[in-house]
């Protein structure tokens, strides 16, 4: 056991040990699973499994440490999470290049922005306040909303933004009062537990725990009567065992969860100049984001050119390892989702749909490399529209009628996200509106901010993240009652 984390190397690279964060003290596990390259398919290295045990003692250290925690106040904890972020920050090159290592995104287009909206992000929450409201005052009585922290809040988080996810549910939580219970994705642990090391010479002991292991901690945390909330990010269909299991102490729960979604091209669009926009919000992270373009609707007047442009701009991005930085597009980040997104490539030459660009997956390469996919107008029927491929595929499908697109785009179970482009701003946001998502964008896409707030419709959520809504939800609504 160890109180200090340890020490960035002198080439500025840290390369372990790694190791649990309980009670403010780095903590070994007599077990351990190995954590894979996705560019070389090789191990990165190893990281410790969490016993059952070692997670009921972090959940009983948050659970002490909210009581002091929660009595700082905002501007107490500010100081705190602003001493994070300042070492967060000391430590930026190292954290990206390992998120780089570890999940396969390109260092210096995705790895690095998002060490940095990470940091940035602890700095601004830490700003924020929720304050007390007087609902009422008369004479007689005056009655307040307080809006008080709930305790210790369980976080589970996925492998393709494994920092930002992560840090985007521990800002809010811990200004608000809260203590946190971290279990990170198996696929990728390491920047968590290296970030819950940082931590653990900041904060003080049990407010952040970084507890990393397999899929078994997940219903463990879940089940937990002295969790007082669960904030997943993942799959839909693991949302729902999340869902179930926190029935049973009536836990809240907030789920962001999977999403198809769509952009709609209108008939005036400068669809030429938004082709960077599109790709990017298509094959960002090789296509491995909730809110990611996942059905490109076009309008057929200019179908066909569309298509030529968006594969002229594809071709000229580099695939490979996200260190080299020439490349734009890296891996899939693991075995499991390489296989599903070649399972979508085999199932559209099985129907005899039209590859226009990639489609031929080289399995002698290491790693888990797919290259960029596109799919010319698929029938609405066919599994690359109707499911998310959470992969560098895009199908680009031509329509006639803008409200047949509308239709199309709302025929899904998922309403997370979607985007609209049009010159005619006012005629894309009449659109936009009828779009049934959580978030809409306008002639623009995935811009997020501490104060925007973001959740799902349909079974792409539920509750909010982000915003003063998304703060609200890590607190209680306290009414409270005065007689003068």
């Amino acid at each position: 056991m160890s109180a200090l984390p340890q020490t960035t190397q002198p080439n500025g690279v840290f390369d372990g040990p790694y190791y649990l964060s309980i009670a403010g003290k780095l903590v070994e596990s007599k077990n351990s699973f190995d954590v894979i390259n996705p560019a070389t398919g090789k191990v990165l290295a190893e990281a410790p499994a969490a016993t059952a045990e070692q997670l009921d003692a972090a959940i009983a250290a948050a659970k002490i440490a909210f009581k002091s925690w929660s009595a700082l106040g905002y501007d107490g904890r500010q100081k705190y999470m602003n001493a994070y972020a300042d070492a967060l920050e000391a430590h930026r090159d190292e954290l990206a290049r390992l998120l780089t290592q570890e999940q396969g995104k390109p260092l210096r287009t995705m790895a690095e922005p998002e060490v940095d909206q990470s940091i940035s992000w602890i700095r601004q929450i830490a700003e924020r306040r929720i304050l007390v409201e007087v609902v009422e005052e008369t004479a007689e009585h005056i009655v307040e909303l307080h809006h008080t922290p709930l305790g210790v809040i369980g976080a589970i988080t996925p492998w393709n933004f494994p920092v930002l996810l992560a840090l985007w549910k521990v800002a809010p939580a811990l200004i608000t009062g809260n203590t946190m219970v971290i279990k990170p994705s198996p696929f990728t642990p390491l920047s968590a537990l290296r970030f819950g090391q940082i931590a653990q010479s900041i904060l003080p002991p049990g407010v952040l725990s970084i507890v990393s292991g397999g899929n078994e901690l997940g219903p463990q945390l879940t089940h937990h009567p002295d969790i007082a909330k669960i904030s997943f990010t993942g799959s839909t269909e693991t949302g729902k065992h999340v869902l179930r299991a926190a029935a049973g102490t009536v836990k809240r729960v907030t789920l962001e969860l999977g999403g198809n979604d769509a952009a709609i091209i209108l008939p005036d669009a400068d669809y030429r100049s938004i082709i960077p926009q599109l790709f990017w919000g298509a094959v960002g992270n090789s296509g491995q984001w909730c809110v990611g373009i996942k059905r490109l609707y076009v309008h057929r007047s200019f179908h066909k050119e569309f298509v030529q442009a968006f594969i002229h701009y594809a071709r000229q991005q580099k695939l490979g390892d996200g260190l080299d930085h020439e490349v734009t597009v890296g891996p899939v980040q693991n075995k499991m989702q390489f296989d599903k997104v070649k399972a979508f490539i085999d199932d559209i030459k099985a129907n005899g749909q039209n590859i226009v660009l990639g489609g031929d997956v080289d399995e002698n390469l290491p790693g888990y490399f797919i290259p960029v996919t596109v799919v010319d107008n698929p029938p609405e029927s066919a599994r690359i529209v109707q499911e998310e491929q959470f992969g560098p595929i895009v199908p680009i499908i031509a329509y006639d009628d803008v409200e047949d697109a509308i239709a199309r785009a709302n025929n899904s179970p998922f309403g997370l996200g979607g985007s609209v482009w049009g010159r005619d701003t006012a005629a894309a946001v009449a659109v936009a509106n009828r779009l049934e998502t959580g978030m809409v964008w306008v002639n623009e896409i995935h811009t997020q901010g501490v104060d925007i707030p973001f959740g799902g419709h349909k079974q792409s959520g539920l509750g909010t993240e982000h915003g003063f809504e998304g703060r609200l939800l890590f607190t209680n609504p306290k009414t409270v009652l005065i007689r003068k």
